[in-house]
């Protein structure tokens, strides 16, 4: 899941982002109140902009939050990000799902909705298929984040010749986040090419953002084995598990217990759509409440068949608390990255 399963999105040398300029780089508190509304494009869910966001809005101002904080959100050069809603578009054998694009439209769009919804900070979770292409990506990564002021800086790397270099130019220009795609990427996380740069980023206290799960379809080195080998080497390594590393819940559950820097983001887990791909298992509610303090708030947006805040819901169906549910949806993350 994610922005892209499969590997359908990447071009090497696609155009690096818009032009688009500085002007409205405020966070959703810093908005004036008669803010345009901004209407996704037709094919996802039927969300009606202005009422979802007084929606999502008022789910943080009943906890008391000043807003949010997501760690899965996906931009990215915007050929890229079209080959990816074209994969998404034709998706549906591989899951058995139809997966439309909610929140499809330009950049501008779709970082306007977050600051309507009182998205605090979010990522711009970029990944490559290929050698060769991480590198790119991080370059335009460094312009988006410069002209995108709530976006957390994010970077990312495949296992290649040079890329502990590019990974530590990375780390020195600013980037508070690494994305690595296993599925996508189809690499061992474990090859001993990206060994020092899980060593760099270790040592930096960097997260990483990290589809490993075998959902919504398994992959050569998806699973928690190789996380696990990884972890070995690199205790205190930040990995954030994406989508609670559906379907293999428990497991990755078990590595967040072991290492204590091993946490998991909540993207699509518990969502009507994830849970008929993969059920959580409600045997596991007390171990997800106990590891409360290491759960984070991620979405997929803006590459989800719902509505964002059916996520919000989802989080609050659990029945979990508020307490729980101010650190998931709010408190890590701003504990995480410092904010």
């Amino acid at each position: 899941m994610g922005s892209g399963v499969g590997r359908a999105e990447g071009e090497e040398g696609a155009a690096a982002g818009s032009s688009q300029e500085d002007a409205d780089l405020r966070s959703a508190s810093d908005r004036p109140e008669d803010s345009p509304d901004v209407r996704p494009a037709s094919g996802g869910a039927d969300v009606r902009p202005a009422q979802e966001a007084a929606e999502v809005r008022q789910f943080w101002e009943r906890l008391g939050l000043p807003g949010l904080v997501d760690v899965h959100t996906h931009f990215m050069p915007e050929r890229v990000l079209r080959k990816v809603w074209e994969y998404f578009d034709a998706v549906g054998p591989l899951t058995g799902l139809e997966w439309p694009i909610t929140y499809r439209g330009e950049e501008e769009e779709r970082t306007a909705v977050l600051r309507q919804f009182g998205v605090r900070a979010f990522t711009a979770m970029l990944y490559p298929h290929k050698p060769g292409m991480a590198e790119w990506l991080n370059d335009w990564a460094v312009d988006f984040a410069r002209r995108t002021l709530d976006c957390l800086h994010t970077a990312t790397l495949f296992p290649e010749p040079g890329v502990a270099a590019y990974v530590r130019r990375a780390v020195d220009e600013g980037a508070r986040v690494f994305k690595a795609h296993v599925q996508v990427g189809a690499y061992d996380p474990a090859d001993e090419l990206l060994d020092r740069a899980w060593g760099l980023l270790a040592e930096a206290g960097i997260p990483v953002v990290i589809h490993c799960g075998s959902g919504p379809a398994p992959g050569k080195h998806t699973g928690p084995e190789p996380v696990r080998r990884v972890l070995a080497r690199h205790p205190r390594l930040r990995l954030v598990v994406a989508h609670m590393g559906l379907p293999e819940y428990e497991d990755f559950l078990d590595l967040a217990e072991r290492y204590g820097e091993v946490r998991l983001d909540t993207t699509m887990a518990f969502t009507d759509f994830g849970e008929r791909l993969a059920p959580f298992p409600r045997r596991a509610l007390p171990r997800l409440d106990a590891l409360g303090d290491r759960i984070l708030l991620g979405s997929d947006f803006p590459n989800i068949p719902y509505a964002y805040v059916h996520q919000l819901h989802a989080l609050e169906r659990l029945g979990l608390g508020e307490d729980w549910l101010r650190a998931v949806c709010y408190g890590n993350g701003a504990r995480l990255f410092e904010l």
